[in-house]
């Protein structure tokens, strides 16, 4: 379960997928979209906070395990992975889930850890490679 409780004041404490990078992430429903907020060190990315049921949504979907594919939004991601879902054209958003520009990648990586903190997703925890299913 997700340590935290997802606010400003008590985030989730969460960790990458391959266990190398701890960070945090809040709800914050007055933005305007409302937003996830990821703190990864120094560094703030924000993303619709719709990414959470979305997501699930799109997985359940898929029926089995998909790959994260996390990538800088400078990088294409790989078809079919969640972070080609994130920036598709055809998902709830109509694009990019990633609010800050410059900043509106690594959806594969940040979002499925709290999926499974929340107990919503299977996620792997491999050093590369990961993948995630719906629970």
């Amino acid at each position: 379960m997700a340590q935290g409780s997802g606010t400003a004041t008590d985030p989730w404490a969460l960790t990458t997928a391959p266990g190398s990078s701890a960070y945090t992430m809040h709800r914050d429903p007055d933005a305007d979209p409302p937003a996830l907020v990821c703190r990864v060190g120094s560094t703030t990315l924000r993303y619709h906070l719709s990414a959470v049921e979305d997501l699930h949504a799109w997985l359940v979907e898929q029926g089995d395990w998909v790959d994260l594919g996390a990538a800088d939004e400078k990088k294409p991601a790989a078809p079919g992975t969640v972070e080609a879902w994130g920036r598709a054209d055809d998902n709830p958003v109509g694009g990019w889930y990633g609010l800050r520009p410059g900043y509106r990648g690594r959806f594969g990586m940040y979002l499925p850890p709290l999926l499974e903190a929340l107990g919503l997703v299977e996620l792997t925890h491999d050093a590369r490679n990961n993948r995630v299913r719906a629970l």
